[in-house]
C-alpha cells in the first residue's frame, strides 16, 4: 500500500494550539465571553452578589484607615487622606486580583485546555478582564466617597481610564509570564503572593511619597516601580492638585520613560514566554 504524498512523515511532532490562534477577532470574542462567564459564576448562588466584591476593599480600607490615622498617623496633615487610601487600595486590588488569579488560570482551566483547540492567550486575558469588571464597579464607589470627603470634581477625572489602562498593562506582563510558567513551576504561587505583599508596602498606598525622608529613595521607588509611579500621579491628577507630580519626584518627565519601558519590557517578555509555552501546555498538564 502506497503512502499518500500529502501525509506528514511519521514521527513528525504536531504543534499544539498557539497563543493567538491566527484570528484576532475570534480571540477577542472568546476573551470577553470567558470573562463574562467567570464574572457570573463568581457570584452564582450568592445572596449579596457583587456586594461581596465591593466589601473586600471597603473593609480593608476601614481597618487601615483606623490604624494609620489613629495609631501610626501616616495620614496626619495629608489632604484628602481617606480618598487617597481608598483609591490606592482599589487600584492595587485590581493589580493583585488580575495577577494573583492569573498564576493558576491555565491550570484551573485544565479540562478546557486539554479538550478544546483555541487561542491560549484567552485564558490569562480573560482573568485580567474579569478583574477590570470588578474595578469598574469599585471605581463608582470610590468616586462617591471622594465627593463625600470634599474633593471637588474636575476635568482631570476624565483621565481615570488612563490610569486603569496603565495598571492593566503593568498587570498583563506578569500575568502572561507566570500563568505560562506555573504549569511546570508550582512554586510560583507562594512566591508571587510574597511579591504582592512587597508591592503593596513598596507603593505609596498607605503613605504619601513625601513621608519618605530620602529624595533619592523617593526617586528610586517611582522609577523602578511602575505601580508607585501611577499612584503618585493619580494622587496629583485626581485627588490633590497640590501634591507632587510623578515627574517632580523622578527628577524630570524624560525619566518617566524608565517605568514605561519596564511595563513594555514585561509585556514583551510575558508574551514571548507564553507564546513559546502555549503549544505544549496541554501536554504539560
Amino acid at each position: 500500500m502506497s503512502v499518500s504524498a500529502s501525509a506528514p512523515p511519521l514521527g513528525r511532532p504536531i504543534r499544539g494550539p498557539s497563543a493567538l490562534g491566527g484570528d484576532l477577532r475570534r480571540m477577542l470574542n472568546l476573551t470577553v465571553t470567558l470573562a463574562v462567564l467567570e464574572w457570573k459564576l463568581r457570584f452564582y448562588g450568592s445572596a449579596l452578589g457583587y456586594l461581596w466584591q465591593l466589601m473586600r476593599p471597603l473593609l480593608l480600607f476601614g481597618v487601615l484607615y483606623a490604624v494609620f490615622t489613629q495609631f501610626i498617623r501616616f495620614g496626619e496633615g495629608v489632604r484628602f487622606y481617606p480618598a487617597l487610601l481608598l483609591l490606592g487600595i482599589v487600584l492595587f486590588t485590581f493589580f493583585s486580583d488580575a495577577t494573583g488569579r492569573a498564576v493558576t488560570a491555565v491550570v484551573d482551566k485544565e479540562n478546557l485546555v486539554r479538550k478544546i483547540e483555541f487561542p491560549r492567550l484567552v485564558v490569562p486575558l480573560s482573568v485580567i478582564l474579569t478583574a477590570a469588571f470588578n474595578l469598574a464597579f469599585n471605581v463608582l464607589a470610590v468616586l462617591a466617597f471622594v465627593l463625600a470627603t470634599g474633593v471637588d470634581p474636575r476635568l482631570s477625572w476624565l483621565t481615570l481610564p488612563l490610569f486603569v489602562l496603565g495598571v492593566g498593562a503593568f498587570a498583563a506582563g506578569p500575568s502572561l509570564l507566570i500563568s505560562a510558567l506555573y504549569v511546570r513551576l508550582r512554586d510560583l504561587r507562594p512566591i508571587w503572593e510574597v511579591f504582592l505583599q512587597v508591592m503593596f508596602y513598596g507603593s505609596p498606598i498607605l503613605y504619601v511619597i513625601e513621608l519618605i525622608p530620602s529624595p533619592s529613595l523617593q526617586k528610586a521607588i517611582v522609577l523602578l516601580n511602575p505601580l508607585a509611579t501611577m499612584m503618585v500621579q493619580a494622587r496629583a491628577t485626581l485627588i490633590d492638585e497640590r501634591a507632587p507630580n510623578a515627574w517632580d519626584v523622578a527628577g524630570g518627565a524624560p525619566l518617566l520613560a524608565i517605568p514605561a519601558l519596564i511595563v513594555i519590557g514585561l509585556l514583551a517578555l510575558g508574551f514571548w514566554v507564553f507564546n513559546r509555552e502555549a503549544p505544549a501546555i496541554a501536554e504539560e498538564l
